[in-house]
């Protein structure tokens, strides 16, 4: 009871004085930071706006500039301890006026996506606003590194790779000279971005997609009639027919076998190889890195081709002796020999 007495009686006496010797401390010592600001804003009238004016100067030069300041600024604003100081309210003002710079800079970067023009003239090969993205990102990731600002350039990011897949899949559509499947092998998946980790994932899926697409395009069926005999062969497999005894029908014999595969010597079949290069190097003429790995799929696709043939061969006409006219070694030093001479 003696406790509880004691204690609102400091509560309603001594408590009470306290509250208020310290709601005057805080009252003087606003007063005297209103008075300091005041006094500082007679002696540097024009500091707020030639700062102003200095971001603005910054942000004409390079938009990069924005990116920048918004890391600077914010630093100084959210490490500040005086909240209310001249300084410190000048400074968060600015960075108001940087924070829409920065929002500027994204909203231009993302205008000059959408009005890329395709040449009706010349193949446009990977877009150049993919591999300008991939220089932005490197750059804003070198600037914004530690930031707590980072989230305002993972925003930026997702709006951008928004528009740049609306934008490949319109400029894939109207260019007349590269092929569509060429176009739409822009990809963003070399870039290691926490934030655009399942757009990564989502670029890479599209890439090999249109990668695969193009090589069965392009390479098509080079050993045509080959492949139409055996397309036969498998058909009647298909409909019951013992694949050893497939040989006996007159439209599959092994003499028939003998007469396609000599269509197809080694030196045509290197010939049409060779074609096959020169239209690859036409449409990515200007995608060294992509021209190889097209090739190399190109290569591996045929030679699974040969192989199905190979095993079709050994299956139908078992103990017949009969051989394709080249092997797959071969065929590695046709591809090889291909890439060098070009």
């Amino acid at each position: 009871m003696a406790t509880d007495y004691f204690r609102e009686f400091y509560e309603e006496n001594l408590g009470g004085g306290l509250k208020i010797q310290r709601r005057r401390t805080k009252s003087k010592l606003r007063h005297m930071n209103e008075e300091v600001r005041r006094m500082m804003g007679e002696l540097f009238p024009n500091l707020e706006s030639e700062l102003e004016a200095f971001v603005s100067y910054a942000d004409r030069l390079d938009g990069f500039n924005s990116m920048y300041m918004l890391v600077r600024m914010s630093q100084h604003v959210n490490n500040a301890q005086d909240t209310g100081s001249f300084l410190s309210l000048m400074f968060a003002s600015c960075l108001v006026k940087i924070k829409r710079n920065f929002d500027k800079f994204i909203a231009n970067q993302i205008k000059a996506i959408q009005d890329f023009k395709v040449s009706k003239k010349s193949r446009c090969g990977i877009i150049a606003f993919v591999h300008n993205f991939e220089e932005f990102a490197n750059q804003a990731e070198s600037i914004f590194k530690g930031s707590d600002r980072h989230t305002h350039l993972d925003k930026s990011y997702k709006a951008l790779v928004v528009v740049i897949y609306e934008q490949i899949v319109r400029v894939a559509s109207e260019s007349q000279k590269t092929p569509k499947d060429v176009v739409m092998m822009a990809t963003l998946s070399t870039l290691k971005i926490p934030c655009l980790e399942s757009d990564r994932k989502e670029a890479k899926q599209i890439y090999q997609d249109n990668l695969n697409s193009y090589t069965l395009n392009l390479l098509g069926r080079p050993l045509e009639k080959l492949h139409v005999f055996f397309e036969g062969v498998q058909n009647r497999v298909a409909t019951g027919v013992k694949p050893e005894e497939v040989g006996f029908q007159l439209a599959f014999s092994k003499q028939e076998l003998r007469k396609v595969i000599k269509e197809y010597p080694v030196k045509e079949v290197k010939k049409g190889l060779d074609g096959i290069y020169k239209k690859t190097l036409k449409d990515l003429c200007e995608e060294e890195n992509l021209l190889q790995v097209v090739w190399f799929s190109m290569q591996d696709e045929f030679i699974k081709q040969i192989k199905h043939y190979e095993d079709l061969i050994n299956q139908c006409y078992p103990d017949s002796g009969i051989t394709l006219e080249f092997k797959v070694d071969d065929v590695l030093s046709f591809f090889s020999e291909i890439a060098q001479n070009h």
